[in-house]
């Protein structure tokens, strides 16, 4: 049985969305306060956290925001009135997995619910390329079944997106993936005209294991195309 969080402040939409999880054999809890709602997503393990913007206690973006430097990596769907892009494209950078606009609708929500539930019961194959266990290329060392990176025998702090986008290029050095390509296989969902997403991720996780992001030594710009593990470590 999948375990949902419903973060939201709206008893309607919980109810309605209690219901159809229910049907999909979920067990459900809701919580009508950001911050209480963030303490109880750290305690337990959830299959996906459906999380409002606006919420007493701690908004939305906050609590996507800390859950994933917490290392929580449970799927986390944004439900919001905010129907503007920046606002899409702020919850996706922050760490969200998707975003739905209200009002939505139900079959579209139980679709995007059941996408999330399959690409988190497959093989992370799909996201570690042909790479198993731990790659290791010159100073940089990846565990992937333990999610670890290291850099020159220090522990690099990474989001889950990064972990995945990171891991996807190590895993196949050379081969050259387009932005949308990689908001497709990372993000699960092909967002048209949000592939800067792409390019803020990319940017993060150079600041963390290139000594200089002008000139990269691992992660690789295919110009005209997007980007490549560098395939002469």
């Amino acid at each position: 049985m999948k375990k949902v969080l419903i973060i939201e402040d709206d008893s309607q939409i919980i109810e309605l969305l209690t219901i159809h999880l229910t049907d999909l054999a979920c067990h459900v809890v809701s919580i009508r306060n950001g911050k209480e709602g963030f303490e109880r997503a750290l305690k337990e393990l959830f299959d996906l956290v459906i999380l409002d913007l606006m919420l007493p206690g701690m908004n939305g973006i906050d609590v996507c925001r800390r859950l994933r430097h917490s290392g929580i990596s449970s799927p986390i769907l944004i439900l919001s009135a905010k129907s503007e892009e920046i606002d899409k494209v702020l919850g996706l950078e922050t760490g969200a997995d998707d975003y739905l606009t209200k009002p939505f609708s139900v079959r579209e929500f139980i679709a995007r619910a059941k996408v999330i539930f399959r690409r988190k019961d497959e093989n992370k194959d799909i996201l570690t390329g042909p790479a198993k266990g731990q790659m290791q290329y010159d100073m940089l060392f990846i565990d992937v079944d333990m999610r670890k990176v290291t850099l020159n025998n220090t522990r690099v702090d990474l989001s889950p997106k990064e972990f995945e986008l990171l891991t996807l290029l190590a895993g196949t050095p050379g081969k050259s993936y387009s932005r949308k390509q990689l908001l497709n296989l990372i993000w699960g969902y092909d967002f048209d005209g949000y592939e800067h997403t792409v390019n803020s991720h990319i940017n993060r996780l150079r600041g963390k294991i290139e000594a200089n992001i002008s000139t990269p030594r691992y992660i690789l710009t295919t110009w005209g195309v997007g980007y490549r593990f560098n395939e002469e470590l």
